[in-house]
């Protein structure tokens, strides 16, 4: 089974901030299925470092005031694609991210305040069909595959 998955998630240095997310259930993962990994900052044209953004008033904005919703729904879009060449009916993905995030997002105020809601990749997969997991629900995620 191909899974979608952020790529910061599996050390991929695409982060706002050039870093990554690596997550240490890679090798259990990686036994039960075939990762796909994809960012859709980047795939939107932002460069990596770039400033850290959140969704304000449906719109996603840098820290900077800079309105990036273009290169965040273009991203989605270039994701999705990848989702769907690799018939990935599930991604694993980045929370709280304003575009991967799934659930919880930060509020907009650069405080690192979360509030109930989905970035914008996260929501355009749902609406695809695709079945969306934070990274903190991949237990939740193996257990429901040996079901």
């Amino acid at each position: 089974m191909n899974v979608l998955i952020s790529a910061c998630l599996i050390g991929v240095n695409c982060k706002y901030n050039g870093k990554n997310n690596l997550i240490d259930k890679l090798d259990k993962l990686m036994s039960v299925c075939t990762l796909i990994p994809a960012c859709p900052e980047q795939l939107g044209g932002l460069k990596t470092p770039r400033n850290p953004a959140e969704i304000v008033e449906g719109h996603v904005r840098s820290n900077d005031g800079i309105d990036v919703t273009y290169e965040y729904n273009k991203g989605a879009e270039e994701a999705l694609k990848l989702a769907k060449l690799y018939n990935c009916k599930i991604a694993i993905l980045k929370e709280k991210s304003p575009s991967c995030g799934y659930g919880k997002i930060y509020d907009g105020t650069f405080s690192h305040t979360s509030i109930n809601g989905n970035g914008v990749a996260a929501n355009l997969f749902i609406q695809n069909g695709i079945k969306v997991y934070g990274e903190s629900e991949i237990d939740k995620f193996l257990c429901e595959l040996e079901i």
